[in-house]
């Protein structure tokens, strides 16, 4: 196993995942609803069903463009929201 590719995916996705709207929706969820471990479990199930979206749709995506390609337009991408977050372009 890649322990290194592991703890950096880790630690990619739960800073991503701190303070997102799908992290607010649980909590809301959880304060609201009777059994808390019902939402945690369907928190963390749909969390591991778009994981495995992605992870299907970047295995796919691989076989056609190279990595470097990937890395280099998710950066574009990335640092074109920032600026849009930044600059108050994005809604």
């Amino acid at each position: 196993m890649d322990w290194r590719l592991l703890a950096s995916t880790f630690a990619a996705i739960f800073v991503a995942e701190l303070g997102d709207k799908t992290q607010l929706a649980t909590l809301s969820l959880a304060a609201g609803g009777k059994s808390k471990w019902v939402v945690f479990a369907g928190s963390a199930l749909a969390l591991v069903a778009t994981s495995a979206i992605a992870v299907m749709g970047g295995e796919v995506v691989g076989r056609f463009i190279p990595p470097h390609w990937i890395r280099r337009v998710a950066g574009v991408v990335f640092l074109a929201m920032g600026a849009m977050f930044l600059f108050g372009k994005a809604e």
